[in-house]
């Protein structure tokens, strides 16, 4: 296999790919598929997975650590389009309820800050007025292949709108911005993350986004770990801004100091450089983005065939059309069977496969239209590598 490889991967990111190991196809079982088999009906057995090389193999579905290293990746291989929605346990964990919040705490959220008249509002006045907000999916920020792209989930949720939550306030004129703030006290310190959680957003980021305050997921309340008694959901942006226990709302002038957690992820947002100012920080929305889930491997009618399963996310998934290849350099295909469904979550999309030889690829999805933007997917961060190997 040449070592050209696309832009936006290292030379040693490329080569452990190069020396993963997978699962093994004989010779016998690649002489026997064909353009025309691919194009058969799915009908038939399947066998097993190819399993993605030079990825780590921490566990999935299990939380590991505590406090703010607290980590549950989603297995995002099970998906289907039966499976569109992840069980609240199985939904990813980036940070653990903080053990400094007392369980018996009396919430209350306060609107405050440069309004006419601070309030109050109790969880359970929220809880009697949500409505239904529908699936939307959350990724983190330093979603990665060290993590097997595990941090991102999706639910259903209800909650109310913060169109209608602003309005049980009169702002100030000299209001441009809303801190939301959510409890982040640990007793242990963390190497990895730093405590301190919230985010200055503009009226019109909110409104643009439909960003609401979350009591329930898939039909029940919010579990602590998910931020109960209420979470900010903020639909289309990165994980990070999607504050968990919120516990206040204050209205700001437009000239504050970005806080630490919009520092602490500027550069996993797509930041230029670390804005001192929050004015200066741009959207932290989620580019359009897509990759494979699964390899999987048929016998139908007697012969072996191959389909990759994949998933499309974030934003401008109305334009253009994806495309696949398996080989550094090589050239791209339109995938097969494009994504259909397009709401807030994630849509599934397949492609037959016909390795022409025994090796190692690396499956990279691109999109045909340059007016989108897709700075992680044209970076190559969504790639995986597969092994085909001879008995």
């Amino acid at each position: 296999m040449s070592e050209s490889r696309p832009a936006g991967l290292s030379r040693r990111t490329f080569l452990r790919y190069a020396a993963g190991v997978g699962s093994a196809l004989s010779l016998g079982e690649l002489a026997n598929l064909t353009l025309a088999d691919q194009e058969a009906p799915w009908v038939g057995e399947r066998l097993s997975d190819l399993a993605f090389s030079a990825e780590p193999q921490d566990p999935l579905g299990t939380r590991i650590a505590s406090g703010l290293d607290a980590r549950r990746y989603t297995d995002l291989a099970i998906i289907d389009p039966d499976r569109r929605i992840t069980p609240v346990e199985q939904f990813f964990v980036r940070t653990d309820v903080p053990d400094q919040l007392e369980p018996s705490r009396r919430w209350q959220i306060a609107l405050d800050g440069l309004v006419r008249k601070a309030v109050t509002l109790s969880p359970d006045d929220l809880g009697r007025r949500a409505i239904n907000m529908g699936v939307h999916l959350i990724e983190c920020a330093g979603n990665s292949r060290a993590t097997r792209f595990g941090l991102m989930s999706t639910a259903e949720w209800s909650g109310v709108p913060l169109s209608q939550v602003f309005s049980e306030v009169e702002r100030l004129p000299a209001a441009r911005a809303v801190r939301i703030v959510g409890f982040d006290d640990h007793s242990q310190p963390s190497t990895n993350s730093q405590a301190g959680c919230s985010w200055i957003f503009t009226f019109k980021q909110l409104d643009s986004a439909h960003a609401f305050l979350a009591t329930h997921m898939n039909g029940s309340r919010l579990t602590p770990e998910h931020g109960y008694p209420v979470r900010l959901v903020v639909p289309g942006w990165y994980g990070c801004c999607c504050i968990k226990w919120v516990e206040r709302i204050e209205w700001v002038d437009g000239d504050q100091l970005a806080t630490s957690q919009m520092r602490e992820f500027a550069a996993r947002t797509h930041q230029d450089g670390v804005p001192s100012r929050a004015a200066d920080y741009t959207p932290a929305t989620i580019d359009r983005a897509a990759m494979p889930i699964r390899v999987e491997r048929w016998r139908v009618d007697g012969k072996m065939r191959f389909r990759v399963v994949g998933i499309e996310w974030g934003s401008d998934r109305s334009k253009g059309r994806l495309q696949i290849r398996f080989l550094p350099g090589g050239t791209f295909e339109p995938v097969r069977q494009q994504p259909h469904q397009i709401d807030g979550g994630w849509s599934i999309w397949t492609h037959p496969w016909t390795p022409a030889t025994p090796g190692r690829y690396l499956i990279q999805v691109a999109l045909d239209d340059p007016d989108v933007r897709v700075r992680r997917l044209g970076a190559g961060m969504y790639m995986r590598g597969v092994m085909v190997g001879s008995a």
